[in-house]
This record gives C-alpha cells, sequence and structure tokens, in this order.
C-alpha cells in the first residue's frame, strides 16, 4: 500500500492527472495521460506493479477514420 500511495503522491506534486480504475480482481490500475502517451499502471495484490505504455505515432486523422476504427474494433 505505501508504494500505491507513495505513486500517487509523486504524482500529485508533479501535477499529472491521474484517474483510479479496477479492472482485474486482483489489482488497482491508474490511469496516466501526458502529451504524445497514455499510461496504465497497476498494483497488484501481489505487491508486483505492471506498468503499460501507449505512445502516440503524432499522427492527427479526419472525421472518417472514426468508421474506420468502429468497423475494426466492432465485435
Amino acid at each position: 500500500m505505501n508504494r500505491f500511495l507513495d505513486f500517487l503522491n509523486r504524482l500529485e506534486d508533479k501535477k499529472i492527472f491521474y484517474r483510479l480504475s479496477k479492472v482485474r480482481r486482483e489489482a488497482v490500475m491508474v490511469e496516466i495521460a501526458v502529451p504524445g502517451q497514455r499510461w496504465e499502471v497497476e498494483f497488484m495484490d501481489d505487491g508486483t506493479v505492471e506498468i503499460e505504455k501507449f505512445l502516440s505515432d503524432g499522427g492527427f486523422y479526419d472525421e472518417k477514420e472514426m468508421d474506420i476504427l468502429l468497423k475494426e474494433f466492432a465485435d
């Protein structure tokens, strides 16, 4: 728990916005968005920490991209 709270305090000290969520039964996720990146940091009940980073390619797309995304990721 100390590592979890220390991490949140460090984010707050640096004025980095975060959101807490729970996706897996055994973890709490901290979701962070910074320019050009999004991070998911999960604190597991066994004490491990998993970090996944999503990096932007810097590209911007027009409205047509919505149809492509919905078609590609629909069930």
